[in-house]
């Protein structure tokens, strides 16, 4: 004989249902909300649908119409990170959002947290008493941690980069701020890339890591035409050249500190070679001070 417990769905199942219908009503939701102007494509004479439709997010996300479609029906199919991270960026979602998305999802958020385990309280204020030399703490992925303002302030306004892009390696292609302050930009770039191959050796199975790299190709030329070469550098101190729209041209020693004995999370500092960076550095400190106070 059946009974009502042998015929009821598992508890899982009704988890995993529900959790599949929040995320169609999530998406649909952020999907109505964005304008083409916003996404950078022409409205047209006879759009009716609020917002995006669904076509163009699968187009602006790099995933298949059918598969983006079958995602806002509900439908029980599998969703990988970096399907949700480029969903993330299309639709534009903050970071409490974005959260979200990956929870409904049923996967973790390889990008860097708000908070780090090696970012203490001991640590932030070790890089507030470094100023005005500029600091901050990356990870062996190259996602920026923490930094104190004169690294906020170097390349442009790291406060205005959304927290899933303070990346060094994204911002070296991609930010035009933080390009233009690099005196040497092919150079810096060569050597990025040849960074990154390096310390990914470790990590080439990890969705974050393989995530990066397929944005960088997606959005770079310059990467992708480096990555090719197959070179590889250690980290290494070396004298840089930046060009800073509120000081000047700074020359800077550019030191790695380790934090962790697996050579994970580094405290990386710009020490001035010369007395002329010393007094822009302050100025550019000061700067730094106004705003924020601002």
């Amino acid at each position: 004989m059946t009974t009502m417990a042998d015929t009821a769905p598992a508890p899982a199942v009704r988890g995993s249902e529900i959790r599949r219908h929040e995320l169609a009503a999530f998406l649909r939701s952020r999907r109505e909300r964005i304008s083409p102007e916003q996404a950078g494509l022409p409205r047209g004479p006879r759009r009716r649908t609020p917002g995006l439709r669904r076509e163009e997010v699968a187009h602006l996300s790099a995933v298949g119409v059918t598969w983006y479609t079958w995602l806002e029906q509900a439908r029980d199919i599998q969703v990988s990170v970096q399907v949700l991270d480029a969903l993330a960026r299309t639709l534009m979602l903050d970071a409490g959002e974005r959260a979200h998305l990956f929870q409904l999802g049923g996967c973790a958020d390889p990008t860097p947290a708000a908070s780090c385990p090696t970012v203490t309280p001991a640590v932030r204020e070790m890089l507030r008493r470094l100023e005005p030399i500029p600091a901050c703490i990356q990870n062996s992925r190259y996602d920026i941690l923490a930094y104190n303002r004169t690294y906020g302030r170097l390349f442009g306004d790291l406060d205005a980069v959304p927290a899933e892009d303070r990346n060094c390696m994204l911002l070296v292609h991609t930010n035009p701020d933080w390009r233009a302050s690099i005196v040497h930009l092919d150079e810096t770039m060569r050597l990025m890339a040849a960074k990154l191959r390096a310390a990914m050796a470790g990590h080439l199975g990890e969705p974050a890591w393989k995530m990066l790299v397929k944005r960088l190709q997606a959005q770079s030329p310059e990467f992708r035409e480096n990555w090719q070469r197959y070179e590889v550098v250690s980290s290494r101190t070396k004298t840089k050249y930046f060009s800073n729209r509120h000081v000047g041209l700074l020359t800077l020693e550019h030191t790695d500190l380790w934090l962790s004995p697996d050579f994970g999370a580094r405290m990386v500092t710009y020490v001035p070679v010369d007395e002329e960076s010393r007094q822009r550095l302050e100025q550019l400190q000061e700067l730094a001070r106004a705003d924020q106070v601002n």
